[in-house]
């Protein structure tokens, strides 16, 4: 049993300890080795008892979640999955871009039957740390806080070519990790770029439209959660909103957003793939279809689809990927143009839309 997943539960309240723990149980691949009350109480048993994942809430006495994870991420960086609840959602970014991989909402009641709702959720993304490399997600925070232009001028003698292709619209996927890997991109595209673009993280209700102010302040590009019927417009990025699917609507050059609900056999939301067939379908050679770091195979159906109308496609490199799952699945297909890391993606989507407004 030692190649059981151990996990440190850490949390103010006595009841989510307990239904925390009561849920990581049910699945005989996971070990609950501790739970804490506090950040101090967390850092002595995350150095006395080794957890391979620790479960977070932000609002704890003596210690809140924001100091333990930085205490942490400087002196034993551990995956971080931060379970707390949905009014906290205007902060979950910062835990993110501290070093969270990933976050479950809790529900708004305290009602056992409400909690249990984030079972199969909690369970997925904990079972999800074998395949994470804490060290990318190290690199993606150094990303974060390098000098912008420094980064540029180095990049720019990394790639002599250009690809001569009139790219609209811009699609890219993403799930865990994902949101300091879309920050990185977006933030490095100039206040011109002269493609719409689009995005689907795996994120659920009430979360993509404060990710996406969060964006849009620091970002040159204007960023924004979709809406069903907004345009798709060049130099806007739209995130799909939690809950729904991201496709699109209308001919010629008038393309809206069409929000679909998801269906009951769904397993991601949003879904990567509907939105690169979508975009496919409307756009053909004109979409660029991009698949982030992530677990699972979201994005993998959704290349196939675009390359094949003559599209161009990128996936995030072993080298940067928290979770290579969803780039790699994508790469196996034989329909990416381009395996790139994280901090060369952006500068390439710039030059192949430039490239292709100049031919």
């Amino acid at each position: 049993m030692s190649d059981r997943i151990k996990v440190l539960i850490v949390d103010d309240s006595a009841y989510s300890r307990q239904a925390i723990k009561g849920m990581l149980e049910n699945d005989h691949d996971i070990e609950v080795v501790g739970i804490a009350s506090n950040g101090i109480e967390a850092m002595a048993k995350t150095l006395k008892l080794k957890p391979a994942v620790i479960t977070l809430d932000f609002e704890m006495p003596e210690m809140d979640g924001f100091s333990f994870l930085r205490w942490l991420m400087e002196k034993k960086p551990l995956p971080v999955i931060m379970v707390s609840s949905y009014s906290d959602k205007r902060t979950v970014f910062t835990a993110l871009e501290l070093g969270a991989v990933d976050f479950v909402p809790k529900p708004t009641t305290r009602a056992s039957l409400d909690l249990l709702t984030i079972q199969d959720d909690l369970l997925e993304k904990v079972r999800g740390v074998r395949g994470l490399r804490m060290d990318r997600l190290g690199l993606h925070r150094n990303m974060i806080k390098q000098d912008r232009e420094t980064v540029r001028t180095r990049r720019d003698h990394s790639r002599n070519y250009l690809k001569g292709r009139d790219i609209g619209v811009v699609t890219i996927g993403s799930s865990t990790g994902g949101p300091p890997a879309l920050q990185i991109i977006l933030t490095m595209l100039p206040a011109d770029f002269p493609a719409a673009i689009l995005i689907s993280q795996h994120m659920p209700k009430g979360f993509t439209e404060p990710f996406a102010d969060r964006l849009n302040k620091l970002s040159k590009i204007r960023v924004r959660e979709a809406d069903d019927g907004c345009p798709v417009e060049k130099g806007t990025a739209l995130i799909c909103p939690g809950g729904n699917h991201l496709a699109l609507k209308g001919k010629g050059h008038a393309f809206r957003v069409a929000l679909v609900n998801p269906t009951g056999g769904d397993r991601y939301t949003p879904s990567v793939d509907v939105m690169m067939t979508s975009v496919a379908e409307h756009f053909g050679h004109a979409a660029m279809g991009i698949v982030l770091t992530g677990m699972g195979n979201d994005g993998k159906k959704g290349v196939v689809e675009i390359k094949e109308k003559g599209g161009y496609t990128i996936a995030e490199s072993e080298k940067t990927a928290v979770v290579f799952g969803m780039p790699q699945e994508a790469i196996k297909t034989g329909a990416v143009d381009m395996v790139l890391p994280l901090d060369e993606i952006p500068d390439e989507i710039t030059r192949v839309v430039m490239a292709g407004k100049k031919t």
